[in-house]
């Protein structure tokens, strides 16, 4: 079902010196505007609406000559003067219950507005009235109806079709009321043009754009991968710095323990560089029996010219009963 939006305007009914706080918003049966069209309201069409309303779940603003539809789109402001808190059907008629807001009700009580122009959707084939959409105050009626307020009934108006849509054309397009015919096409024509060549140009950067979902700027993409890198480098750094201090811990206990000579130092220090091979190292020294008793002399320094003993000399010596400095004569003599 293919739907159009349509405007219609009710004169507001004032009760003494209080804002209407029920309007009637969309009339019963056939349904004629003063610039011809017409639209049809069944009482199963009526109790649809209201259906439609419910289900929403949300009031319906009322606008200041419909900016809801005309300015908004554009960007411009669209206060509401009240809200349409609830529908009913009276007659099979629809009527709203209004809250009406501070300023929207003040511009009511000093008929500044005189209008209520309830916007709807309806079916483009049957004309038949199917959700209301919205509803604006005006000041240029659109249906011929019996008055809702007794001191200027809208039967009485004068306008005709062709004044009547003249007016609203008017002031739509921000246009003097006396503007001709022609004016009001050209500035139609105009507005259209414009918004065929915003569009065209949304387009046209929307195509030239790359999506952002897929591609970010080199620069940024440049320096985060800097600041990865970096990341990078500073945890490998970190990680091998504690490595080798675990190295170096795990050969000095191993070589205090006598598990390993001086001279296997460096074999073992290469050999733990190599993936797992810290644990290897620990899983060796934990099994290996001592080769020689427990000293520091991996970590003593010799002085002067004398060269001190391997654990293997220091061990013979002792079996000898020979001081380190004996054996180490003895040796020299060899």
């Amino acid at each position: 079902m293919k739907t159009l939006s349509a405007a219609l305007n009710f004169e507001l009914d004032f009760q003494g010196n209080v804002a209407p706080a029920s309007i009637q918003l969309i009339p019963a049966g056939d349904i004629r505007g003063m610039d011809g069209r017409r639209w049809t309201m069944a009482p199963a069409d009526a109790d649809r609406v209201v259906q439609s309303f419910n289900s929403r779940g949300l009031q319906l603003p009322i606008d200041i000559n419909h900016s809801t539809q005309l300015a908004a789109p554009a960007g411009g402001d669209s206060p509401a003067a009240g809200w349409i808190e609830k529908l009913e059907v009276r007659d099979g008629g629809i009527w709203g219950n209004v809250q009406w807001t501070t300023s929207g009700g003040t511009r009511v009580l000093n008929r500044e507005y005189k209008y209520i122009s309830p916007v709807f959707d309806f079916d483009a084939a049957t004309k038949r009235v199917v959700r209301l959409v919205s509803a604006g105050l005006v000041n240029t009626p659109n249906l011929r109806l019996q008055a809702l307020n007794s001191f200027s009934p809208c039967e009485n108006d004068s306008m005709n079709r062709s004044t009547a849509l003249a007016l609203a054309l008017s002031t739509a397009l921000n246009l003097e009321a006396t503007a001709s015919d022609d004016d009001l096409a050209a500035a139609i024509i105009a507005l259209k043009d414009k918004a065929d060549e915003t569009s065209t140009a949304l387009n046209a950067e929307r195509a030239k754009a790359p999506a952002l979902d897929q591609y970010v700027p080199r620069a940024d993409y440049d320096a985060t991968l800097e600041r990865a890198s970096n990341a990078e480098a500073a945890l490998a750094a970190k990680d091998k710095e504690a490595h080798d201090a675990a190295v170096s811990s795990e050969i000095d206990a191993a070589l205090k323990a006598g598990k390993i000579t001086p001279a296997t130092v460096e074999y073992h220090r290469a050999a733990c560089a190599e993936q797992g091979g810290l644990e290897r190292f620990r899983a060796f020294v934990a099994a290996a029996p001592a080769v020689a008793e427990p000293s520091d002399l991996g970590a003593r320094k010799p002085t002067g010219d004398t060269t001190a003993l391997n654990a293997e000399q220091a061990a013979v010596a002792r079996a000898l009963g020979m001081s380190e400095d004996d054996y180490r004569a003895a040796l020299a003599l060899n």
